[in-house]
């Protein structure tokens, strides 16, 4: 497995240049005749049967349009970053497709032509990090041309011209074709309300795990609330608790839908944090003060400090954690990380989807609007920022 970034790394990159406008410069120049372009100062990068290899999957997949760009190290470390890198890459070579640039141990990609390449990645890289760069891309081009909801691409207007003598029957074909593509499109809605049923039964069915813990947590200090010695503050922030709870069930019963799922994340925040007051009021300890969830498993509890991490091929970030996971990552360790059962697949929470980000979102909503963006946006953790383009 590659080493991932030093915070020592993260903390300097501030103070290091933007990304060189030659470096992108060259690798748009490349891709515009070849899908992969690796830099001589790409490191790791690809061997030249590995890079042909790549290309030859490109072309054989269907896939549609990939752009590759293996950049030096160095601008991981920019003011940039990788997305910068990213971003440039796109507005310098303005082509529809799926872009993929990595530096060092980051990966970025996006695409305007195949929906979802953020959760594509993340999958590649799950799946064949520990083999290296060049596994994890042939990886996600395999998945890239696997993946059947296609964004639809731009128009491209025809040149032909019919006569007149011919007008008629062109207009009936026409018809013919319209016809048949209204019935595509209603099939094509069926399809997607019956996806959009199976998606909202998997994510209630993980959500289901959540109000389950609180609820085994609250029974916990079922027989406390009964003791005379109990103090009165405690006993009202259990009942917060359970109020909190039970607000969370009424809703988690009535969502039909991904976004009706965000208040039941913030109850279960809430009913987290009283429950976590009324025990340390139980116990004759001060209550701690209210921060966001612990990223890597709100079911931790409230955080008790903010810790540099970095996912895999992604870039390091500051994220809330609680005491055991703080201390865990200062000791080299890796977090204890939620995971969910997304596609039969056992995932970290944070990457599991624009599904779940109304969910995970109510969980950080009371902590201020940026929290939520910095850490979940997209898929969550997934491919890289919103782009717009065009010919």
């Amino acid at each position: 497995m590659l080493a991932w970034a030093s915070p020592a790394l993260a903390q300097s990159s501030l103070a290091e240049p933007a990304t060189s406008a030659s470096q992108i410069s060259d690798a748009a120049r490349a891709l515009r005749s070849d899908p992969v372009y690796v830099s001589p100062d790409a490191e790791p990068g690809l061997t030249e049967n590995e890079a042909g290899a790549l290309r030859d999957r490109i072309r054989s997949s269907d896939a549609g349009p990939i752009y590759v760009a293996l950049l030096p190290r160095s601008v991981r470390s920019s003011s940039s970053g990788v997305r910068g890198a990213l971003r440039d890459l796109i507005q310098e070579l303005r082509r529809d497709g799926t872009y993929v640039v990595v530096s060092g141990t980051s990966l970025q990609t996006n695409s305007n032509t195949v929906r979802g390449v953020g959760g594509l990645a993340t999958q590649a890289i799950q799946s064949q990090g520990a083999q290296g760069v060049n596994a994890v891309l042939t990886d996600f081009v395999d998945r890239v041309g696997g993946r059947m909801d296609r964004a639809v691409g731009p128009a491209r207007p025809s040149n032909g011209n019919g006569d007149g003598g011919s007008s008629g029957a062109g207009l009936l074909l026409i018809g013919g074709l319209a016809v048949g593509a209204g019935g595509l499109a209603v099939a094509s809605r069926r399809r997607r309300r019956k996806a959009d049923v199976a998606e909202l039964e998997e994510v209630k069915d993980n959500v289901r795990d959540d109000l389950v813990a609180l609820g085994d947590d609250i029974r916990l200090l079922d027989i406390d609330m009964e003791l005379d010695t109990t103090p009165q503050p405690a006993k009202e922030a259990y009942g917060q608790a359970v109020g909190a709870y039970e607000r969370a069930e009424q809703t988690w019963e009535m969502a039909r839908s991904p976004e009706d799922l965000e208040p039941v994340g913030s109850a279960l925040e809430e009913g987290r944090y009283s429950m976590v007051v009324a025990k340390s009021l139980v116990e004759g300890r001060q209550p701690p003060e209210r921060r966001p969830p612990c990223f890597f498993d709100p079911r931790h509890g409230p955080s008790t400090r903010d810790v540099e991490w970095a996912p895999p091929y992604g870039e390091p970030r500051l994220v809330p954690a609680c005491q055991a996971d703080a201390v865990r990552l200062e000791s080299g360790e890796d977090p204890r990380v939620r995971e969910l059962m997304v596609n039969g697949m056992r995932t970290p929470y944070y990457n599991a989807g624009p599904a779940y980000a109304p969910f995970a979102g109510g969980f950080y909503g009371g902590f201020g609007g940026g929290l939520l963006p910095g850490l979940l946006i997209g898929s969550m953790l997934g491919g890289g920022m919103g782009m717009g383009m065009g010919a």
